[in-house]
Parts: structure tokens; sequence; C-alpha cells
């Protein structure tokens, strides 16, 4: 890289009309954004404008005297995040000095909360490379989601998952949407891969940038919000602004009627405040001391113990149909609640009725409880493998609110099952403005195995305290009936 191309700053390659301005357009409302970047840069901020305008986003520090290291931006929907993360990675890219050794690649990522999203990202990086007519000298070949530079350099968007980061050298990073990322192997994908992505950094010194959405007090950018914002820390930047002060081309009608619709959710995509009225339901404590790690994953059936079936089926695609199977140890104030069973299939549901049916029947449980999910089509699958299909009242939010103090008390016990715990830390406790609390899964998440697991235990703690348990007989199938025999269907 010759010394002219580093000599360009990131403030100028953005004003250049042969650089990225042709990608950038109406540098007027990218005026926010140039503070940030000229601080972030260690620039140094030339008017008293500029000075207020950090003040501002950046909580009252003062600007870092030398380039940070990280860079976290809080930031309201409709503010340029996806369009200036690819700018600022094509010019991490194509103008910042690195050390290479012989046939090393470098790269430049941006890791964005899905497939859909890094495509947008990388429809923006190829617009900015082919507006510029110096940038584009530099492209050697693209690929659906990469760009391969002059200098062994390459300008990548990937999905959220830290195994895709990992064993690269990483010249700079971005995280897209950082507050949204999810991954089905992980509760905590945004941590994940940041961990992943420091390594990479390490030996070149590379930037990392995170830009997102706020949305609950948890994870990464609430971490380094609360840590960092306002607070002089010469190596991490956090600012943070709604978005008029980011795009003061924004029509603010469209957030007034946001505001009128749902306070909360406007406070969160149109203010850049993290979200009150959704925390997790429950807490690391509560579900790593409910884990029993010595056990194994499924527990065998017993003689002389009462087990409670719950299942929860599912269409066949996305969602996966799970059964839960709960017994309970002890009495009154002694009660525990050992979920012996927690298991699920994705696929056809009426082979997971049969799977499900033959597990029931292990545990010499008669009857299997579920929600309405699919009516009288689950029903009637559980009937015709001979079993009796009883119906939850309380629904999926009742369950899980029902659950809490048991989970609160500690005397509920469960595997150590991937797919549950991740379910587990992930489920979102909401207030509405009624007062009325539900709890569901976050954005990405499922709760399949969450469910089983919470109407199980409904079940078990249903049974009445100090009552001695019904005595418990072999299961040999169902009574026959002659007149349901005889109005059965021939199908």
């Amino acid at each position: 890289m010759s010394a002219a191309r580093q000599a360009w700053t990131i403030d100028a390659a953005l004003c250049s009309p042969k650089l990225l301005g042709p990608g950038i357009g109406d540098l007027a409302t990218w005026r926010t954004w140039r503070v940030v970047l000229k601080a972030a840069f260690a620039l140094g901020l030339g008017s008293a404008e500029e000075r207020a305008i950090f003040e501002e986003v950046s909580g009252g520090r003062p600007p870092p005297e030398h380039r940070v290291s990280e860079l976290w931006a809080v930031l309201a929907r409709r503010t340029g995040k996806s369009r200036m993360a690819a700018a600022v990675s094509c010019y991490l890219a194509c103008f910042l000095p690195r050390k290479l050794a012989a046939g090393e690649v470098g790269e430049v990522t941006i890791v964005s909360a899905s497939r859909e999203q890094a495509g947008v990202v990388f429809k923006y990086i190829l617009g900015f490379l082919e507006a510029s007519p110096v940038l584009r000298k530099e492209v050697e070949s693209a690929t659906t989601t990469e760009v391969r530079l002059r200098g062994n350099v390459v300008l990548s968007t990937r999905a959220g998952n830290y195994r895709t980061v990992r064993g690269r050298t990483l010249l700079a990073a971005i995280i897209d949407e950082v507050a949204f990322l999810h991954d089905e192997t992980s509760a905590l994908p945004d941590i994940e891969v940041y961990r992943a992505l420091l390594p990479a950094l390490a030996t070149t010194g590379g930037m990392l940038i995170g830009i997102s959405t706020p949305y609950r007090k948890l994870g990464l950018l609430y971490q380094k919000h609360r840590d960092y914002f306002g607070v002089a820390d010469p190596d991490v930047l956090v600012v943070s602004g709604n978005a008029p002060r980011f795009n003061p081309t924004i029509n603010v009608s469209v957030i007034e009627r946001a505001r009128a619709s749902d306070p909360e959710a406007a406070r969160a995509e149109w203010d850049a405040e993290f979200r009150t009225d959704i925390g997790a339901f429950l807490d690391d404590q509560s579900i790593d001391a409910a884990v029993d790690y010595a056990r194994p994953l499924e527990l065998p059936p017993r003689e002389g113990v009462l087990y409670h079936t719950y299942v929860d089926m599912g269409g066949g695609r996305h969602d996966a149909s799970t059964i839960g199977i709960v017994h309970f140890t002890g009495e009154g104030d002694g009660r525990r609640y050992v979920a012996d069973v927690v298991r699920g299939r994705k696929g056809d549901p009426h082979a997971a009725v049969r799977e499900f049916v033959e597990l029931a029947r292990q545990y010499r449980c008669s009857v299997i409880t579920g929600d309405n999910y699919g009516a009288e089509w689950v029903a009637g699958a559980y009937r015709e493998a001979g079993y009796e299909y009883r119906l939850e009242k309380l629904v999926r939010s009742e369950l899980y609110l029902a659950g809490l103090p048991l989970f609160t008390r500690g005397v509920v016990t469960v595997p150590n099952l991937a797919q549950l715990l991740r379910e587990l830390r992930l489920l979102e406790r909401r207030t509405a403005r009624s007062g009325k609390d539900t709890v569901d899964h976050g954005v990405g998440g499922s709760d399949d195995y969450a469910n089983a697991l919470f109407g199980a235990l409904h079940l078990a703690a249903s049974v009445p305290v100090n009552r001695e348990p019904p005595i418990v007989v072999p299961f040999i199938g169902p009574i026959y009936n002659p007149v349901r025999e005889a109005f059965r269907p021939a199908w």
C-alpha cells in the first residue's frame, strides 16, 4: 500500500468524490456519523458544533486521544447503520496499513444477524466499490459473500455464527445489529462472536465495531453501554443517538405514530433506549442451580413412581415436537421436581406421536396432556395411537409464570440438555401497559423444549400437597368401548 493511500483519513475518504463520497451521497445528512468516526479515529473535532454533537451522543465524555480499539454505536432505526458499516469496512480494507506474512490473507469482516441482512450489507459494499473510480480498480474478484482486493485482503460478510470467524487473520471486524444475533446452538451468540473475534484481531491490532438498535437490558451491547457510555476510556468508545440526530431526513410523523401505538417499542426503535418492559424470565443462577451435570440426559422409569407427561407438538417444519416427563419426590415444602425426560424431534409429527406414546407407556402414563395446537388433529392422532389426550387449560405463558416459583426456590432438577438450557436462557418476560406479564421466546428464538418442561412441571405441582399419590398400575392399553369403536372412522 502506498504512503499516499495510507494518508487518507476516514473523513477525507467519505468526502472524496473519487473514493467513498459517491456511495454516501449528501454529506449533510451524515454529519453526526462523521463526528463519531472522526472521534473514534482520533482525528480531532475542530468546531464547537462538532464538539457539541459528540458530547451529546457520547454521554459527555471527552474525545479519545488515539484511535479506539472498540467502537459501539447504540442507534435507532433508519440511522444508516448497515450502510455506514459497509462504508467503514471498505475504508478499513483499502486504507489502513497492514503487515501480512507471505501468502497470508487479511480479512475485514461484517457479521450480521442473518443471511438476508448480510446480503444487504454486501450489496452496499459492492455499491461503494463500484461507484468509486479508484476503489473499483482494487477489486480482483467477487463472490456472493466476499470481495478479494489487491494486496491479499478480503472483504467479507457472514451470518452471526461464532464458528465462522475462527482461524482467520482479521484486520477489522464489524458486528451489525449485534443485539439481534441468534444461533440455534448458543444462548449467548453475541458474546460468543465477540470472544471469537478478539483473538483474530489481536495480532493485527484491528478495530472492532458494534452497531445495533438496542433491545432488552441483556447481552453484549447492553454491557458495553452500561460500562462505557459516558466513560473516558482510552480504548472503548460508546455512542448513542435517536433517529433524528443521526438521520435529519427522517419523517418525524412516522415516529410519533409509532410512539402512540407502542411507547416502549418506540423508545427502543426510534429513541435508542433499552427496553424496560422486557427482561430475562429466568436468571442464570436459577438455571445453573437446576442443572444436574452428573446424571444422564434421560432417567429410566422406576417402580412406584408417579410420572406426569406433557407434549408440545410442532408442525413438522421449523418447530420441534417435544415431550416432558416429570416426577416429584417428598411432600409439603420438601417437594422436589425431577425432569426425567425432555426430548424433541423435528420432521413428521405422526412419527413423533408414535415415539411419544411408546415413551409414555414405558413410564406408565395412561394420559398425555398438551395444549390446543392443531386442535382435533393432535387429539385424534393420540387416540388413534391408543392414548387419551388431555387438553391443558393454561396457555403457554401461564404455564411459565406458574412454574417460575419452582425455579426460584431451587426445587427443580433438569438434565444438561443444550437445546433446553438455551431456550430457558432466552425466555423473555414482558410487562404490558395494563401491568399483565407474559412470557415468550425472544427474537429468532424457540421454546419447544421449555414448553414441554413447564407443562410437565405444572402437572406434577398440581397434585395436592400431603395427599397420598394414586396407586400406579402398569398401563395395558385403552379400555375397549364398543360404542366408540362402532363410530370410529374407517381412516
